[in-house]
């Protein structure tokens, strides 16, 4: 591989409430665009899972188109306003604020349909209003996507990295299969055939996947430590980091996160948020949904480490200026439609 390291096994236990027996997830960015991975996941035996529809067909994951499709903009909302009422949201209010996001009330039934299909919605009454509530391990998943989609800072050299070495049977293919995909959607490069690398914090979200899917027992966990010298064959590590991640790829999606969002930001500039906040709104809902997959694309990678110039560090200060100018109005105004008299009976 190039590369001398020295790596200490990492115990894999779950975090409090994570156990291998429990319902299959996959991680929250992924999980709001590639959704269909829930249930055909919860045995590693089960087979990939159906192909999904959250992206056309021949674009994968990771180059979706920029047009957020309804299903996304419906997770964001509830990650971002329904959870303080314990994940549930009346469809009275869901369709009001999916108008304000120009989706119409047929798209946003049928999307309702497909989220409770994939057991990441389920059907719930209170006070005679019909709605729709996460269920807790959607739940779970979103509060783990904050730490990651809110994460302003980048790892340090010196906190190390993160191996992950695992060999599996060819007759359990189907679980290799599961595995490779979901480290890489954790952000995981691929240093050499099994061993894959991401930056040392991610330990307890790899941990947690690995428990959900029941693939603990097949991977094993290494905190490391890069000790080639410049002079050594591979010691340049800003240059095995692009062998080991796309970076490329990453910096195009980041510039046409700024090319997207830039404009909109300057739109900001001079108006006052809460005297607009139906355009607040959809602003920010639309803005954390296309900026949501970019943390896992680019997991922290020291910065020392990326090229001259990156444009993830550019993305990364337009979404956390929009969010602090556009949060609060935004939060008002979908509280104002989650208010009774507008969340009545649908």
């Amino acid at each position: 591989m190039g590369v001398i390291v020295t790596a200490t096994p990492l115990a894999q236990g779950p975090r409090s409430g994570a156990t291998a027996g429990s319902r299959s997830q996959i991680g929250y960015r992924v999980w709001m665009t590639v959704a269909s991975k829930t249930t055909a996941r919860a045995d590693a035996n089960a087979g990939p899972a159906p192909p999904d529809t959250a992206a056309p067909p021949g674009v994968s994951a990771r180059e979706e188109p920029r047009t957020a499709q309804p299903r996304q903009l419906i997770v964001t909302v509830y990650g971002l306003y329904a959870r303080a009422e314990g994940g549930w949201m009346s469809v009275a209010s869901l369709v009001s604020l999916l108008a304000d996001l120009g989706v119409d009330e047929p798209a946003v039934r049928s999307s309702i349909s497909r989220l409770k299909r994939r057991e990441i919605l389920r059907a719930s009454r209170r006070a005679g209003a019909a709605g729709y509530e996460l269920s807790p391990a959607a739940q779970a998943i979103l509060a783990e996507g904050d730490h990651r989609i809110f994460r302003r800072e980048r790892a340090r050299l010196a906190d190390g990295w993160l191996l992950a070495v695992f060999s599996i049977p060819e007759a359990e293919r189907n679980k290799r299969h599961v595995l490779r995909s979901q480290l890489s959607r954790l952000g995981f490069g691929t240093a050499a055939p099994g061993v894959w690398i991401a930056p040392a914090y991610l330990y307890e979200a790899t941990a947690d996947m690995l428990a959900r899917l029941g693939l603990s027992g097949y991977a094993d966990l290494f905190r490391a430590d890069h000790l080639a010298a410049r002079d050594l064959a591979g010691g340049d590590l800003a240059g095995k980091v692009r062998q080991w991640w796309d970076l490329d790829q990453t910096e195009r999606l980041a510039r046409d996160f700024v090319t997207a969002w830039e404009p909109v930001l300057r739109g900001w500039t001079d108006r006052r948020p809460q005297a607009h906040g139906r355009a607040a709104f959809a602003d920010y809902v639309r803005v954390l949904t296309d900026w949501r997959r970019l943390p896992y694309l680019d997991p922290g990678l020291p910065a020392q480490l990326l090229p001259s110039g990156w444009a993830g560090a550019q993305a990364a200060e337009v979404f956390f200026t929009l969010q602090s100018r556009l949060a609060g109005a935004a939060a008002e105004h979908a509280a104002a439609a989650q208010s009774p008299g507008r969340a009545g009976r649908h």
